[in-house]
């Protein structure tokens, strides 16, 4: 299993407490709508349709949920993440309030620390990680892209989010970004961590993945987006 220790939302406690003084919406930084609005557009614009299968990895407290179960048909939205309280919280506090049981079925979202989706068994069109690379170490990414091979539609695609750093900059150099809601200072030894185009590349490397850099696409505090083509033809070739 990952090493999440250096990530905040591992100490079940901790964060319990937190969304009970603060609410699931404000324990991941807020910009609810905002966030799960500009994930939504973001996916209809690269492809996203309803009867697609999408698998939103660290869905969190379902900030992205609440907006793609409304759009997508019933039972196409599921989620993963590591913290089941957050899960049951969104759920609880989301999900069920706005009637939405029915086209995302309990049974959607599962809690796992090591990115398997093998669960649901079924195979996924689209996929998105959403500050998730922000939160995690270079070979949680790895791992996150050799287990996503294992549950991704032939010629689907995943997006992720990251804090890039510069390619001819040293990793061992923090970094202050100066997005409009705030600066960030992140590290390649602490979360919020950042990396160059040539770390998450060099990530998927040997998998049936092809690497395409979007850049910019919105995000209030700066970070960038990644997207990656599952090519499963070129995995049975290899094999």
């Amino acid at each position: 299993m990952s090493d999440f220790s250096r990530n905040s939302y591992t100490n079940v406690d901790r964060v319990k407490q937190r969304v009970e003084e603060r609410g699931h919406r404000k324990v991941i930084g807020g910009l609810w709508d905002e966030l799960g609005n500009l994930q939504l557009d973001f996916l209809r614009q690269r492809g996203l349709r309803p009867h697609h299968a999408l698998l939103d990895v660290g869905c969190g407290p379902l900030r992205a949920g609440v907006k793609l179960v409304p759009y997508l048909e019933p039972g196409n939205y599921y989620g993963i993440d590591l913290n089941d309280i957050l899960i049951e919280a969104g759920y609880e506090g989301e999900i069920v309030p706005a009637g939405l049981e029915d086209r995302l079925p309990r049974a959607n979202l599962a809690v796992n620390a090591s990115f398997d989706a093998s669960g649901f068994d079924r195979r996924f069109d689209f996929a998105i990680a959403q500050s998730v690379f922000t939160h995690v170490p270079w070979n949680d990414i790895r791992l996150c892209f050799e287990m996503l091979c294992d549950v991704m539609a032939d010629d689907g695609f995943f997006f992720a989010t990251y804090f890039e750093l510069p390619e001819d900059t040293l990793s061992r150099s923090p970094l202050v970004h100066s997005p409009e809601k705030g600066q960030v200072k992140t590290s390649a030894t602490a979360d919020p961590y950042h990396y160059r185009v040539s770390d998450l590349r060099h990530a998927c490397r040997g998998l049936p993945w092809r690497l395409h850099w979007h850049g910019e696409w919105g995000h209030p505090r700066g970070q960038k987006m990644m997207w990656f083509a599952y090519e499963r033809s070129q995995a049975e070739i290899a094999a």
